[in-house]
């Protein structure tokens, strides 16, 4: 990693720990963020989803079979009438047809527009009268024996190449035909072929605006329904307001209130363990206590008696022995008074029943969401009456964006329809009728070619170049038949279909002029615009149709490209500002009030002072020291000495049999405090040492539960309203912000994603693909190709009847003087595969 400075130093230590310093103090002021966050509580509001988009067929397809001509012919036709689109004449023709055909400016300035379609149109006259006059006058000639007709040849030395001139240039035509010929079954097929999809075309193109046009009123319901939604989710939060916000204001208190009452209920169990410890302590101490009253009423026994066998005048050396006797005695007083101050105080934290104070406590935090339900019941009930209004405020939006007018389109849309499948059938037959026209033509010059191509192939099989003209082959002379048989067929009919070139070439070509070359560049759109023409489609906005167009290929939404935001003010429309300040403000008037409460009493406080001090009074230096002086107890020495005074009773039996026995009683009882008394001292021993530990944490416990009962009860005093009011403020906010969330995900769907129209473009270049793509400039490639083949009959015609006379049998012959050779002409070799 580089160590670079952003400002192009290297930064010091010193500079980087500041840098890290503030980095972690604002990822603790983030956490801290986000823990306050969590606090409130307030689930954030989430956008619903994009509006839904059908999902359509989309555009018609071109038809591509007479796309490889269509170059040639929309250059002709730029050529024929190069003037753009006549607006001015075309608005005069279509609002006053008579008063144009009456005035001769008018009509001037239409035949000047299409002075390039009638210098065609003179041309084919000219064609339709030349051609059949022509072919009369020819063959007129030919049966006078003029013009070709005579059957005679003469034989020169370039007959050979003139031969072969016209060989080749009657195949280039014929080739030349043939390819328009091609054409033009292509172009009836792909005309055919459109006429029958495009019904299908239509009816998915109509039914694509039909599903745009139902798409919209429920696009628009989506977003109204998706405020019904928001003001449902704000109502329950409404009816939830009590757990809502009386279970945050729970929260707030849970982290000084559980601590108090967890430190109380601990000191409640303590208190018992501790009056459990003091009761077993207390029996210990009593039975110690019995114990040692037993064993000093026995030792007072035998001290008595041995007192009385000293005082007999016959114990020798007895005297020695009475001082020990006033010492031989058991300590039976064990006394602790600040024990006894200990279970005082105890006992009366015992008696204050914590347990009963912390269920109080916890009943009163129970019930805040109860009652901050029955504090905010007039609020809810006014607030909904609020978002009554919101709701009927938003379900405007059908209303003002006059959705009610798409209907009529629909029912244009559904005329339009009705009337195609009511012409369908018609079209269809009519369809038929010039399918089958359409093929004859094709037919008829395929005769011609094929007249063409057998006169090109038999001629050349059949001729022997060295033969007289009248002795020539039949097949050569079939040949020559067919060569006369193409030409007279192409005179035969080529007028009658420049005629019909003709009507096709100012059908086609005025439409492709004058509406699919503007359609496509888009000026028959901005005719449309500035024509002032009524369309049926007025439905109050500002738009043009170019715009809308334009606007419509980029998939824009209504709202832009119908500038709706010219006619509905949406701000205005989906402000619901004025509601939710009303809300804010009842929640503003509304106090919601929680009833003190205290923990503990001055009292219990001072209960629990006093154990504490207690617990830090408790001394059992006492008792320890009048328990180890009990250990050191022992009268087997007093025993001992007894016993060898015993011995030393030389002169009278009985003493001596006497202190002997007291001696014996003596070790019995110091056997019997071993047994007896000693484990007691141990197990009140261990108890006091128990109870020690207990009182140390007893202390700690009754001193941390003050502490902390007294944060809580001041944290409760102090803070109480302000958390309440806080958690409302936060509830509140949280459900302004659901209508925040929704009117600015509604103005994104109004102003974006409403009415995507995309389909009503497509529907455009559908309608433009089947009528001018598909079928206008498959009917001009037709024609264009008939004209071709018609404009090509007339070299093939020429170079066909002059060929001709090669190959026929002539009725004449010419002398050939013998010094002249004939050049031998190679027949044509035609290689069958």
């Amino acid at each position: 990693m580089s160590n670079t400075h952003p400002c192009g130093s290297a930064p010091g230590w010193p500079h980087r720990a500041a840098e890290a310093t503030m980095l972690l103090v604002l990822l603790v002021l983030l956490s801290l963020a986000r823990s306050a966050s969590g606090q409130a509580g307030c689930q954030a509001a989430e956008p619903a989803q994009n509006l839904s988009q059908p999902q359509y067929s989309g555009a018609a397809n071109s038809n591509a079979d007479a796309d490889f001509l269509m170059p040639f012919v929309r250059s002709f036709l730029y050529t024929v009438q190069p003037h753009p689109f006549p607006e001015d004449l075309i608005l005069k023709i279509i609002k006053n047809p008579e008063q144009v055909v009456s005035n001769q400016e008018e009509i001037k300035e239409i035949l000047v527009y299409e002075v390039g379609f009638l210098v065609c149109i003179a041309i084919g006259i000219l064609y339709i009268f030349l051609m059949p006059i022509i072919g009369l006058f020819m063959a007129c000639c030919r049966c006078c024996g003029n013009c070709g007709g005579k059957m005679y040849q003469k034989q020169t030395s370039s007959i050979h190449c003139l031969r072969r001139t016209l060989y080749f240039s009657v195949f280039g035509f014929t080739i030349i035909i043939f390819a328009g010929n091609v054409c033009m079954f292509r172009n009836n097929e792909a005309l055919k072929v459109t006429v029958d999809q495009s019904p299908l075309a239509l009816k998915n193109t109509i039914g694509d605006i039909h599903l745009f046009l139902a798409s919209v009123p429920k696009q628009v319901d989506d977003v109204v329904s998706e405020s019904h939604r928001t003001v449902e989710k704000v109502t329950r939060n409404l009816d939830d307001i009590g757990r809502q916000v009386g279970g945050k204001i729970q929260q707030r208190f849970k982290g000084t209130l559980y601590p108090a009452l967890q430190s109380v209920r601990l000191l409640h169990q303590e208190s018992l363990n501790t009056s459990d410890r003091l009761d077993k302590l207390n029996s210990s101490l009593a039975q110690l206590q019995s114990s040692l009253d037993r064993v000093q009423a026995n030792v007072s026994a035998v001290r008595d008696r041995i007192n009385q066998t000293l005082s007999k005048p016959d114990c020798n050396g007895c005297h020695y022995l009475k001082e020990d006797m006033q010492t031989l005695t058991v300590d039976t007083t064990i006394s602790a008074p600040s024990l006894h101050e200990f279970q005082s105080a105890v006992d009366e934290v015992i008696k204050a029943d914590l347990q009963a104070k912390i269920r109080e406590a916890e009943e009163y935090n129970r019930t805040i969401p109860q009652k901050v339900t029955n504090e905010t019941k007039d609020l809810v009930q006014k607030s909904k009456q609020q978002l009554d209004d919101i709701k009927q405020q938003i379900s405007k939006v059908s209303s003002e964006l006059r959705l009610s007018d798409l209907n009529n389109v629909t029912g244009t849309l559904n005329q339009v329809q009705r009337d195609i499948d009511s012409v369908l059938p018609e079209v269809k037959r009519a369809e038929g009728i010039r399918w089958s026209v359409g093929v004859f033509l094709c037919c008829v010059v395929l005769l011609v070619v094929t007249c063409n191509i057998l006169g090109l192939v038999l001629g050349p099989l059949g001729l022997s170049p060295l033969v007289d003209p009248t002795n020539r082959s039949s097949t050569s002379n079939c040949g020559g038949i067919f060569l006369m048989m193409g030409a007279g067929f192409s005179f035969l009919f080529s007028w009658l279909f420049m005629i019909l070139v003709l009507l096709l070439f100012l059908l086609g070509g005025n439409m492709h002029t004058l509406i699919c070359r503007p359609w496509n560049d888009g000026q028959l759109l901005k005719f449309l615009d500035t024509s002032g023409l009524e369309l049926g489609l007025d439905l109050g906005l500002k738009s043009n149709i170019s715009d809308i167009y334009r606007d419509c290929e980029k998939n824009q939404p209504l709202w832009t490209t119908l500038r709706l935001y010219d006619l509905v003010d949406l701000e205005e429309l989906l402000n619901v500002s004025k509601y939710t300040a009303l809300i804010r403000e009842q929640f503003e008037s509304t106090n919601i009030t929680l009833s003190s409460f205290n923990l503990l009493s001055p009292e219990i406080k001072k209960q629990l002072a006093n154990i504490s001090a207690k617990a830090t009074n408790f001394n059992s230096t006492a008792v320890t020291q009048q328990m180890n002086n009990i250990l050191r107890i022992n009268l087997n020495t007093t025993a001992d000495k007894i016993d060898l005074l015993a011995r030393n009773q030389s002169g009278s039996t009985a003493v001596k049999d006497e202190l002997q026995s007291e001696a014996l009683k003596l070790r019995q009882i110091q056997a019997d405090i071993e047994v007896t008394v000693f484990p007691q001292v141990r197990n009140l021993n261990s108890s006091i040492r128990s109870l020690q530990s207990t009182t140390g944490k007893i202390n700690g416990t009754a001193g941390e539960a003050l502490s902390k009962v007294g944060a809580a009860q001041d944290f409760l005093n102090t803070n109480t309203t302000q958390i309440v009011k806080t958690e409302s403020r936060s509830f509140l906010d949280c459900q302004v912000d659901y209508f925040a969330v929704y009117i600015d995900w509604a103005k994104t769907m109004v102003t974006q994603q409403l009415g995507r129209c995309r389909p009503v473009a497509r529907a455009v270049d559908s309608v433009e693909v089947v009528l001018c793509v598909n079928m206008v400039e498959s009917l001009n490639a037709f024609w264009f190709s008939l004209g071709w083949c018609l404009m090509f009959f007339i070299p093939s015609i020429i170079a066909s009847i002059k060929l001709a006379k090669y190959y026929r049998r002539m009725k004449y012959s010419d002398f050939i003087d013998n010094h002249i050779t004939m050049n031998h002409i190679p027949r044509a070799q035609f290689k069958i595969t």
